[in-house]
């Protein structure tokens, strides 16, 4: 009999079904939530904002090792915890960049890295060391070398230590986990809140926690419906959107950000975002009509129903030659550069825009 849930670390119950770690049988290994999710893809209970980040630090905070911080590179932004180690005293961090494969094999490793050191002094991080990780969807060397680089590191760092995963939610955290220990059976899915509780498995000598994901509710993920969240995180390489603009324009990443461009000659937009979220591009002139009409239908996924309930951020100026994201957290980013005198960006109101210096 196992008290708790072999998927997502939630205790077992056979009392309330409708409640988290319901099992048919004190018996079974995994409960509904975790069995539905693993071979139906079904979400019976939502815990997309179920579960807040400060309990998850605190539970942290209680284990006693090495933290391995997984972020997701595309989903970058959402990613980061603005000084993280003043709420991990005490704890030694190995960031782990996961979903590197994603990225456009362009984006040099070393390139990615020199970003994130700059990106980290930032919001005042400070971490031992950089691992880049991807490809751990598919078996094979790639995939393996992580592997063989996180169980270096934990041997470097970590000693005689135990060590931790934690990361935002759909970071990819517990599919790492699952790698690592050589097995399936953590829960993992693309929805949010997959992670109940800490899950404490045995790893060469060690023990290994993977904890809940951390909530960030300004984040796209945190808000779509489950169904509609296959559009927006990508499972395949990025093929960047890219066009070359001489008038005033607008683009629409599907029906949940909206990014106007009003410039003064030659100017460039490249969007990186998932193959399966529709861009539209058209005439800035006509772009609140085409909204109005089509937000819900052509413009979608959506999570408004009209330009009253969106909120409005405007970039700062570009200077010269210099290239600017317009990152629509969750969702994806715009890379602008040329001749542009104003950007406006509507989207949801809970969603956070962030402009930051071209990553790529």
């Amino acid at each position: 009999m196992s008290e708790f849930c072999k998927g997502c670390g939630v205790k077992l119950q056979n009392e309330n079904p409708d409640a988290l770690g319901y099992v048919p049988s004190l018996d079974s290994q995994y409960c509904q939530r975790c069995y539905r999710l693993r071979h139906y893809g079904d979400v019976t209970i939502n815990m997309q904002q179920g579960i807040a980040t400060s309990q998850t630090l605190d539970k942290i905070n209680e284990l006693d090792g090495t933290v391995f911080w997984t972020v997701d590179l595309f989903n970058l932004e959402s990613n980061l915890v603005s000084r993280l180690n003043h709420k991990l005293p005490g704890k030694e961090i190995i960031l782990v960049l996961t979903k590197r494969d994603i990225l456009p094999p362009t984006l040099t490793d070393a390139k990615i890295k020199a970003y994130l050191e700059r990106r980290l002094k930032e919001d005042d991080i400070h971490v031992k060391d950089i691992i880049i990780a991807g490809y751990m969807t598919k078996d094979g060397g790639k995939s393996e070398a992580v592997i063989h680089e996180i169980e270096d590191a934990a041997d470097r760092y970590a000693k005689n230590k135990d060590v931790i995963f934690m990361g935002m939610a759909n970071s990819g955290k517990s599919t790492l986990v699952n790698k690592l220990l050589g097995s399936k059976e953590l829960t993992i899915s693309r929805n949010p809140g997959t992670t109940l509780d800490v899950i404490e498995r045995d790893w060469h000598g060690r023990k290994l926690y993977d904890t809940p994901g951390l909530e960030n509710d300004k984040s796209v993920l945190s808000w779509l419906p489950s169904l509609e969240l296959k559009e927006v995180i990508p499972t395949k390489p990025l093929k960047p959107y890219i066009c070359q603009i001489y008038e005033d324009q607008s683009f629409a990443a599907g029906g949940l950000a909206r990014v106007d461009v009003v410039c003064n000659g030659k100017a460039s937009i490249v969007g990186y975002f998932s193959l399966s979220l529709p861009i539209h591009r058209g005439k800035l002139a006509d772009a609140d009509r085409l909204w109005t009409e089509h937000l819900g239908k052509m413009l979608s996924p959506a999570l408004d129903e009209n330009l009253d309930t969106m909120k409005t951020w405007h970039a700062p100026r570009l200077k010269g030659k210099e290239k600017m994201d317009v990152v629509i957290q969750g969702l994806g980013w715009f890379c602008v550069s040329g001749d542009i005198q104003e950007i406006t960006v509507k989207a949801h109101k809970g969603i956070q825009v962030t402009f930051r210096k071209a990553m790529i």
